[in-house]
């Protein structure tokens, strides 16, 4: 195991557990076209503007997302996630979304950032992952594009003192299958991180080839790097899954507090 980031305990897994069947409730007895994750289980749903398409070496990261977290934590996880419309209104149906690109992404239609507007504000967490950090021209464009989402939020950096470091995994840094910036970049809303930046290309480091072997090499840290980056992406997903739709995050973000500091 890693120096850098260690489990939770039994008991703050405990918690976690606690948090999540909460939800689960909460959206059952909601019974609304608009109650996020009805399932309950971790959805890493791949959002597509425009004409893009999802192909290539890192469509199988989204599974291997689900299959990590499940093997990890017991967490649910739906071992085949699917993509959405960013103008379709089931992105309005469960709590997250990737966006991603390794290039200059289509401008948004006035349509899609209505939608997504709608999704944050409903207490959706997108997550924008940078393929090609080096040159960071979709990050650029993201940010361009969800300034025109929610102009009046700016992004800030997120590190070990944010819950989402500390979900489940205590980790020192950010990292993909570059090594990138040790923080993450958010836009915060209520004292919820609802969007948050990667410039670690997240997905590169969990595509997987035939065989269930790696299909990318790790830039920077080795197979310790990628270790770093399945862990990050398990804290995500438990801060996905421990989030509840509108004003039940605050007491979601008060347990994942507790369990951060390991009370």
């Amino acid at each position: 195991m890693s120096p850098r980031s260690t489990p939770l305990g039994r008991r703050s897994l405990l918690e976690a557990t606690v948090a999540l069947s909460a939800a689960t409730a909460t959206a059952a007895v909601a019974g609304s076209a608009f109650a996020f994750g009805e399932e309950g289980a971790f959805h890493p749903r791949v959002m597509l503007t425009g004409p893009a398409k999802w192909e290539g070496v890192r469509a199988t990261a989204p599974a291997r997302w689900s299959e990590e977290l499940a093997r990890r934590t017991s967490a649910p996880a739906r071992l085949r996630p699917a993509t959405v419309r960013a103008d379709s209104p089931d992105l309005l149906a469960e709590p997250f979304a990737i966006w991603n690109g390794g290039g200059d992404p289509f401008a948004l239609t006035p349509r899609e950032v209505a939608n997504i507007r709608r999704f944050v504000l409903l207490g959706g967490i997108l997550f924008v992952d940078d393929f090609d950090p080096a040159t960071s021209a979709f990050s650029q464009r993201a940010r361009r594009e969800l300034a025109r989402v929610l102009p009046d939020q700016t992004p800030i950096a997120i590190g070990p003192e944010n819950v989402v470091f500390r979900s489940f995994y205590l980790l020192r840094r950010a990292a993909g299958r570059v090594a990138g910036p040790p923080k993450l970049e958010a836009i915060v809303r209520g004292g919820a991180a609802q969007i948050l930046f990667s410039k670690h290309d997240v997905l590169g480091a969990l595509a997987t080839a035939a065989g269930g072997t790696p299909a990318m090499s790790i830039e920077g840290g080795g197979e310790g790097q990628r270790e770093e980056a399945i862990r990050l992406a398990v804290n995500i997903a438990m801060y996905v899954l421990c989030s509840n739709y509108k004003d039940d995050q605050v007491h979601a973000e008060h347990l994942m507090r507790r369990r951060g500091s390991g009370r």
